[in-house]
Protein backbone atom coordinates (compact mmCIF):
# COMPACT_ATOMS: atom_id res chain seq x y z
CA UNK A 1 0.00 0.00 0.00
CA UNK A 2 1.60 3.28 -0.82
CA UNK A 3 2.09 5.56 1.70
CA UNK A 4 -0.50 8.63 1.69
CA UNK A 5 -0.04 9.82 5.37
CA UNK A 6 1.17 13.17 2.99
CA UNK A 7 -2.18 14.94 3.38
CA UNK A 8 -1.80 14.87 6.55
CA UNK A 9 -1.34 17.38 8.84
CA UNK A 10 -1.61 18.14 12.84
CA UNK A 11 -3.45 21.03 14.77
CA UNK A 12 -3.41 21.78 18.08
CA UNK A 13 -6.79 21.70 19.58
CA UNK A 14 -9.12 24.30 18.68
CA UNK A 15 -10.31 26.09 21.72
CA UNK A 16 -14.27 26.01 20.35
CA UNK A 17 -13.83 22.15 20.16
CA UNK A 18 -16.03 20.39 23.31
CA UNK A 19 -13.31 19.00 25.93
CA UNK A 20 -15.95 15.93 26.33
CA UNK A 21 -17.86 13.51 24.02
CA UNK A 22 -19.63 11.52 26.13
CA UNK A 23 -16.79 9.76 28.98
CA UNK A 24 -13.88 10.62 26.11
CA UNK A 25 -12.06 13.50 27.54
CA UNK A 26 -10.20 15.17 24.74
CA UNK A 27 -6.48 16.01 25.68
CA UNK A 28 -5.66 19.50 24.44
CA UNK A 29 -1.75 18.10 25.16
CA UNK A 30 -2.32 15.94 21.93
CA UNK A 31 -2.38 17.55 18.55
CA UNK A 32 -5.26 16.18 16.52
CA UNK A 33 -4.36 14.66 12.94
CA UNK A 34 -5.80 16.25 10.02
CA UNK A 35 -6.98 14.94 6.36
CA UNK A 36 -6.82 17.34 4.06
CA UNK A 37 -6.98 17.52 0.06
CA UNK A 38 -5.13 20.11 -2.42
CA UNK A 39 -2.50 20.58 -0.21
CA UNK A 40 -2.32 22.43 3.37
CA UNK A 41 -1.56 25.75 2.47
CA UNK A 42 -5.20 25.81 0.83
CA UNK A 43 -6.14 23.93 3.41
CA UNK A 44 -8.49 26.86 6.20
CA UNK A 45 -9.45 25.76 9.29
CA UNK A 46 -12.83 27.04 8.98
CA UNK A 47 -13.38 23.68 7.04
CA UNK A 48 -12.30 21.48 9.76
CA UNK A 49 -14.74 18.53 10.28
CA UNK A 50 -14.77 15.45 12.77
CA UNK A 51 -14.63 13.39 9.02
CA UNK A 52 -11.20 14.65 8.38
CA UNK A 53 -10.03 14.21 11.57
CA UNK A 54 -11.70 10.66 11.87
CA UNK A 55 -10.45 9.92 8.30
CA UNK A 56 -6.53 10.86 9.13
CA UNK A 57 -6.39 9.20 12.35
CA UNK A 58 -7.36 5.93 11.09
CA UNK A 59 -4.72 6.11 8.21
CA UNK A 60 -2.33 6.76 10.91
CA UNK A 61 -3.69 3.09 12.53
CA UNK A 62 -3.50 1.73 8.86
CA UNK A 63 -0.13 2.40 8.32
CA UNK A 64 1.62 3.02 11.90
CA UNK A 65 -0.45 1.51 14.35
CA UNK A 66 2.21 1.60 17.27
CA UNK A 67 2.09 4.86 16.89
CA UNK A 68 2.78 7.00 20.37
CA UNK A 69 -0.72 8.39 20.88
CA UNK A 70 -3.01 5.10 18.60
CA UNK A 71 -4.55 4.16 21.48
CA UNK A 72 -5.95 7.48 21.99
CA UNK A 73 -6.90 7.69 18.48
CA UNK A 74 -8.95 4.49 18.90
CA UNK A 75 -10.28 5.57 22.14
CA UNK A 76 -11.27 9.14 19.61
CA UNK A 77 -11.94 7.21 16.72
CA UNK A 78 -15.11 4.50 18.19
CA UNK A 79 -16.56 7.03 20.72
CA UNK A 80 -17.24 9.69 17.35
CA UNK A 81 -18.41 7.03 15.41
CA UNK A 82 -19.35 4.04 17.61
CA UNK A 83 -20.89 2.56 14.72
CA UNK A 84 -17.40 2.51 12.33
CA UNK A 85 -16.28 -1.03 12.76
CA UNK A 86 -19.49 -2.27 10.93
CA UNK A 87 -19.37 0.26 8.58
CA UNK A 88 -16.49 -0.26 7.67
CA UNK A 89 -16.24 -3.75 7.36
CA UNK A 90 -19.26 -3.71 4.93
CA UNK A 91 -17.48 -1.24 2.82
CA UNK A 92 -14.23 -2.93 2.69
CA UNK A 93 -16.66 -6.15 1.57
CA UNK A 94 -17.95 -4.42 -1.01
CA UNK A 95 -15.18 -2.92 -2.33
CA UNK A 96 -13.02 -6.09 -2.09
CA UNK A 97 -16.03 -8.03 -4.16
CA UNK A 98 -15.43 -5.06 -6.66
CA UNK A 99 -11.96 -5.78 -7.33
CA UNK A 100 -11.08 -2.39 -5.98
CA UNK A 101 -8.36 -4.42 -3.68
CA UNK A 102 -6.24 -1.24 -2.84
CA UNK A 103 -9.59 0.71 -1.03
CA UNK A 104 -10.13 -2.43 0.46
CA UNK A 105 -7.12 -3.60 1.64
CA UNK A 106 -6.87 0.16 3.18
CA UNK A 107 -9.71 -0.03 5.10
CA UNK A 108 -9.21 -3.44 6.33
CA UNK A 109 -6.01 -2.35 7.61
CA UNK A 110 -7.69 0.59 9.20
CA UNK A 111 -10.04 -2.05 11.33
CA UNK A 112 -6.99 -3.96 12.17
CA UNK A 113 -5.21 -1.06 14.01
CA UNK A 114 -8.34 -0.03 15.07
CA UNK A 115 -9.12 -3.48 16.93
CA UNK A 116 -5.64 -4.77 17.61
CA UNK A 117 -5.95 -8.68 18.74
CA UNK A 118 -9.40 -8.73 16.58
CA UNK A 119 -8.95 -12.07 14.54
CA UNK A 120 -12.05 -11.13 12.18
CA UNK A 121 -10.67 -8.03 10.29
CA UNK A 122 -6.90 -10.22 9.50
CA UNK A 123 -9.21 -12.96 8.29
CA UNK A 124 -10.54 -10.51 5.76
CA UNK A 125 -7.18 -8.91 4.81
CA UNK A 126 -6.09 -13.00 4.37
CA UNK A 127 -9.26 -13.37 2.34
CA UNK A 128 -8.42 -10.25 0.13
CA UNK A 129 -4.64 -11.03 -0.15
CA UNK A 130 -5.91 -14.77 -1.57
CA UNK A 131 -8.01 -13.01 -4.03
CA UNK A 132 -5.97 -10.91 -5.31
CA UNK A 133 -3.01 -12.85 -5.88
CA UNK A 134 -5.37 -15.77 -7.53
CA UNK A 135 -5.79 -13.28 -10.91
CA UNK A 136 -1.67 -12.65 -10.85
CA UNK A 137 -1.16 -16.32 -10.70
CA UNK A 138 -0.10 -16.92 -14.73
CA UNK A 139 1.02 -20.54 -14.62
CA UNK A 140 3.20 -19.26 -17.36
CA UNK A 141 4.56 -16.13 -15.07
CA UNK A 142 3.96 -17.29 -11.53
CA UNK A 143 5.78 -14.99 -9.36
CA UNK A 144 3.78 -11.89 -9.30
CA UNK A 145 1.20 -13.01 -7.09
CA UNK A 146 3.75 -14.51 -4.71
CA UNK A 147 3.87 -11.92 -2.47
CA UNK A 148 0.18 -11.64 -1.93
CA UNK A 149 0.05 -15.20 -1.07
CA UNK A 150 3.33 -14.61 1.43
CA UNK A 151 1.12 -11.84 2.71
CA UNK A 152 -1.56 -14.32 3.37
CA UNK A 153 0.51 -17.05 4.91
CA UNK A 154 2.22 -14.63 7.39
CA UNK A 155 -1.53 -13.47 8.08
CA UNK A 156 -2.76 -16.59 9.15
CA UNK A 157 0.34 -18.08 11.39
CA UNK A 158 -0.30 -14.81 13.20
CA UNK A 159 -3.82 -15.87 14.21
CA UNK A 160 -2.51 -19.19 14.64
CA UNK A 161 -0.87 -17.42 17.65
CA UNK A 162 -3.96 -16.58 19.76
CA UNK A 163 -4.43 -18.71 22.57
CA UNK A 164 -8.20 -18.71 21.34
CA UNK A 165 -8.86 -19.35 17.40
CA UNK A 166 -11.99 -18.40 15.73
CA UNK A 167 -13.48 -21.66 13.69
CA UNK A 168 -13.59 -19.73 10.66
CA UNK A 169 -10.00 -18.82 10.85
CA UNK A 170 -8.77 -22.38 10.64
CA UNK A 171 -11.55 -23.25 7.84
CA UNK A 172 -10.10 -20.16 5.52
CA UNK A 173 -6.27 -21.61 6.86
CA UNK A 174 -7.44 -24.92 5.54
CA UNK A 175 -8.68 -23.64 1.88
CA UNK A 176 -5.28 -22.03 1.73
CA UNK A 177 -3.41 -24.14 2.83
CA UNK A 178 -4.96 -26.74 0.19
CA UNK A 179 -4.67 -24.53 -2.39
CA UNK A 180 -1.31 -23.87 -1.58
CA UNK A 181 -0.86 -27.91 -1.77
CA UNK A 182 0.34 -27.31 1.40
CA UNK A 183 -1.73 -30.71 2.46
CA UNK A 184 -0.19 -31.33 5.82
CA UNK A 185 -1.74 -27.83 7.57
CA UNK A 186 -4.40 -28.11 5.25
CA UNK A 187 -5.51 -30.96 7.19
CA UNK A 188 -4.91 -29.75 10.40
CA UNK A 189 -7.00 -26.77 10.02
CA UNK A 190 -10.01 -28.38 8.61
CA UNK A 191 -9.89 -31.19 11.32
CA UNK A 192 -9.49 -28.25 14.16
CA UNK A 193 -12.30 -26.66 11.76
CA UNK A 194 -14.72 -30.12 12.27
CA UNK A 195 -13.91 -29.82 16.13
CA UNK A 196 -14.91 -26.66 16.32
CA UNK A 197 -16.95 -25.01 13.97
CA UNK A 198 -20.55 -24.44 14.00
CA UNK A 199 -21.84 -24.71 10.47
CA UNK A 200 -22.63 -28.54 9.76
CA UNK A 201 -22.08 -28.38 6.31
CA UNK A 202 -18.87 -26.57 6.58
CA UNK A 203 -17.74 -29.12 9.30
CA UNK A 204 -19.05 -32.32 6.53
CA UNK A 205 -17.00 -30.76 3.88
CA UNK A 206 -14.19 -30.63 6.51
CA UNK A 207 -13.95 -34.11 7.10
CA UNK A 208 -14.51 -34.66 3.31
CA UNK A 209 -11.35 -32.98 2.78
CA UNK A 210 -9.47 -34.98 5.34
CA UNK A 211 -10.46 -37.94 4.35
CA UNK A 212 -9.30 -37.44 0.56
CA UNK A 213 -5.94 -36.28 2.11
CA UNK A 214 -5.37 -39.41 3.92
CA UNK A 215 -6.96 -42.06 1.14
CA UNK A 216 -4.72 -40.51 -1.52
CA UNK A 217 -1.36 -40.32 0.68
CA UNK A 218 -0.57 -36.37 0.50
CA UNK A 219 1.06 -36.68 3.69
CA UNK A 220 3.59 -39.08 2.30
CA UNK A 221 7.23 -37.81 2.65
CA UNK A 222 7.87 -38.18 -1.34
CA UNK A 223 5.15 -36.47 -2.24
CA UNK A 224 5.56 -33.11 0.26
CA UNK A 225 9.51 -33.63 -0.88
CA UNK A 226 8.60 -33.56 -4.74
CA UNK A 227 6.01 -30.65 -4.17
CA UNK A 228 9.25 -28.83 -2.11
CA UNK A 229 11.39 -29.35 -4.72
CA UNK A 230 9.29 -27.89 -7.49
CA UNK A 231 8.63 -25.02 -5.85
CA UNK A 232 11.79 -24.21 -4.62
CA UNK A 233 12.89 -24.37 -9.07
CA UNK A 234 14.53 -27.73 -7.91
CA UNK A 235 12.28 -29.45 -10.59
CA UNK A 236 14.22 -32.21 -11.85
CA UNK A 237 14.67 -33.83 -8.00
CA UNK A 238 10.82 -33.05 -7.87
CA UNK A 239 9.95 -34.60 -11.00
CA UNK A 240 12.09 -37.72 -9.22
CA UNK A 241 10.26 -37.61 -6.16
CA UNK A 242 6.67 -37.97 -7.30
CA UNK A 243 7.40 -40.52 -10.16
CA UNK A 244 8.27 -42.70 -7.48
CA UNK A 245 5.51 -41.91 -5.36
CA UNK A 246 3.20 -42.58 -8.35
CA UNK A 247 4.91 -46.15 -8.76
CA UNK A 248 2.71 -46.72 -4.99
CA UNK A 249 -0.13 -44.53 -6.01
CA UNK A 250 -0.83 -44.68 -9.71
CA UNK A 251 -4.64 -43.66 -8.97
CA UNK A 252 -3.80 -40.20 -6.85
CA UNK A 253 -4.86 -37.30 -9.25
CA UNK A 254 -2.94 -34.76 -7.29
CA UNK A 255 0.07 -36.56 -7.59
CA UNK A 256 0.08 -36.64 -11.76
CA UNK A 257 -0.90 -33.17 -11.24
CA UNK A 258 2.38 -32.16 -9.64
CA UNK A 259 4.54 -34.67 -12.47
CA UNK A 260 2.51 -32.41 -14.88
CA UNK A 261 3.80 -29.09 -13.04
CA UNK A 262 7.10 -30.25 -12.86
CA UNK A 263 7.55 -31.02 -16.06
CA UNK A 264 5.85 -27.88 -17.66
CA UNK A 265 8.07 -26.16 -15.92
CA UNK A 266 11.09 -27.74 -17.35
CA UNK A 267 9.54 -26.92 -20.58
CA UNK A 268 8.73 -30.67 -21.41
CA UNK A 269 5.53 -30.12 -22.59
CA UNK A 270 4.79 -33.32 -24.32
CA UNK A 271 5.31 -35.50 -21.27
CA UNK A 272 3.43 -32.64 -18.93
CA UNK A 273 0.78 -33.07 -21.26
CA UNK A 274 0.28 -36.95 -20.63
CA UNK A 275 0.54 -35.93 -17.38
CA UNK A 276 -1.97 -33.79 -16.86
CA UNK A 277 -4.26 -35.86 -18.91
CA UNK A 278 -3.72 -38.48 -16.40
CA UNK A 279 -5.00 -36.48 -13.78
CA UNK A 280 -8.27 -35.51 -15.71
CA UNK A 281 -8.74 -39.57 -16.24
CA UNK A 282 -8.14 -40.21 -12.54
CA UNK A 283 -9.38 -37.19 -10.83
CA UNK A 284 -11.53 -34.00 -11.29
CA UNK A 285 -11.63 -31.70 -13.92
CA UNK A 286 -10.36 -28.80 -11.75
CA UNK A 287 -9.88 -25.75 -13.71
CA UNK A 288 -5.86 -25.54 -12.84
CA UNK A 289 -5.55 -28.87 -14.52
CA UNK A 290 -7.19 -27.79 -17.45
CA UNK A 291 -5.73 -24.50 -17.50
CA UNK A 292 -2.21 -26.27 -17.62
CA UNK A 293 -2.88 -28.98 -19.83
CA UNK A 294 -4.02 -25.99 -22.55
CA UNK A 295 -0.83 -24.13 -21.92
CA UNK A 296 0.98 -27.00 -23.07
CA UNK A 297 -1.61 -27.23 -25.90
CA UNK A 298 -0.56 -24.23 -26.89
CA UNK A 299 3.35 -24.75 -26.19
CA UNK A 300 2.78 -27.96 -28.61
CA UNK A 301 1.09 -25.38 -31.47
CA UNK A 302 -2.23 -27.22 -31.15
CA UNK A 303 -4.32 -24.00 -30.63
CA UNK A 304 -7.93 -25.65 -31.10
CA UNK A 305 -7.23 -28.08 -27.95
CA UNK A 306 -5.77 -25.36 -26.10
CA UNK A 307 -9.03 -23.31 -26.87
CA UNK A 308 -11.49 -25.95 -25.97
CA UNK A 309 -10.07 -26.69 -22.54
CA UNK A 310 -9.89 -22.80 -21.30
CA UNK A 311 -13.38 -22.60 -22.84
CA UNK A 312 -14.58 -25.34 -20.67
CA UNK A 313 -12.70 -23.70 -17.64
CA UNK A 314 -14.14 -20.53 -18.29
CA UNK A 315 -17.22 -22.39 -17.79
CA UNK A 316 -16.04 -23.27 -14.36
CA UNK A 317 -14.38 -19.95 -13.13
CA UNK A 318 -16.00 -17.51 -15.67
CA UNK A 319 -14.38 -14.63 -14.03
CA UNK A 320 -10.84 -16.15 -13.65
CA UNK A 321 -8.43 -13.82 -15.39
CA UNK A 322 -5.77 -16.21 -15.62
CA UNK A 323 -8.04 -18.08 -18.06
CA UNK A 324 -9.46 -15.20 -19.56
CA UNK A 325 -5.45 -14.16 -20.58
CA UNK A 326 -4.53 -17.30 -21.87
CA UNK A 327 -7.41 -17.45 -24.58
CA UNK A 328 -6.17 -13.95 -25.00
CA UNK A 329 -2.89 -15.96 -25.72
CA UNK A 330 -4.54 -18.60 -27.83
CA UNK A 331 -6.01 -15.24 -30.28
CA UNK A 332 -2.67 -13.67 -30.55
CA UNK A 333 -1.03 -16.92 -31.41
CA UNK A 334 -3.92 -17.49 -33.77
CA UNK A 335 -3.39 -14.19 -35.26
CA UNK A 336 -6.42 -12.68 -34.33
CA UNK A 337 -5.18 -9.31 -32.40
CA UNK A 338 -8.78 -8.16 -32.33
CA UNK A 339 -10.08 -11.04 -30.17
CA UNK A 340 -6.83 -11.22 -28.44
CA UNK A 341 -7.43 -7.26 -27.56
CA UNK A 342 -11.28 -8.28 -26.39
CA UNK A 343 -10.02 -10.63 -24.00
CA UNK A 344 -7.26 -8.77 -22.59
CA UNK A 345 -9.20 -5.64 -21.96
CA UNK A 346 -11.73 -7.98 -20.24
CA UNK A 347 -9.00 -9.13 -18.32
CA UNK A 348 -8.17 -5.56 -16.90
CA UNK A 349 -12.18 -4.62 -16.70
CA UNK A 350 -12.22 -7.58 -13.40
CA UNK A 351 -8.79 -6.99 -12.44
CA UNK A 352 -7.60 -3.03 -13.52
CA UNK A 353 -3.89 -3.96 -12.32
CA UNK A 354 -3.27 -7.03 -14.19
CA UNK A 355 0.52 -6.69 -15.54
CA UNK A 356 0.17 -9.78 -18.15
CA UNK A 357 -3.02 -8.03 -20.02
CA UNK A 358 -1.29 -4.85 -19.59
CA UNK A 359 1.45 -6.09 -20.88
CA UNK A 360 0.07 -7.67 -23.65
CA UNK A 361 -2.33 -4.45 -24.83
CA UNK A 362 0.55 -2.42 -25.18
CA UNK A 363 2.05 -5.49 -27.35
CA UNK A 364 -0.87 -4.81 -29.59
CA UNK A 365 -1.50 -0.99 -29.59
CA UNK A 366 2.33 -0.91 -30.73
CA UNK A 367 1.59 -3.01 -33.93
Amino acid sequence: MQNNLKDIIYITVPDELERTIGDFQIDPDIMLPVEVTGGSDKWDIQDLSWEQIVAAMLKILAQEPGHDDAEYYREFVLTVRPEIVDELTQTAILKARNKDYDLAEEIFLALIGLQPGAQRPLINLALLYEERANPASQLSAEEPSQSDADRAFQIYNEIMENDEVLPDAHLNAGHFFLKQRNYSRARNHMEAYGASGDDEEKRKEAARIVQEIDSHNLLDTLFKEAYDFIRMGREEDGVNRIRKFLESYPDVWNGWFLLGWGLRRLRRFDEASSAFERALETGPRQTDTLNELAICAMELNDLEKARTLLAEALTEEPEDTKIISNLGIVALKSDDSEEAEAYFRAVLEISPDDQVAQTYLNQLNQT
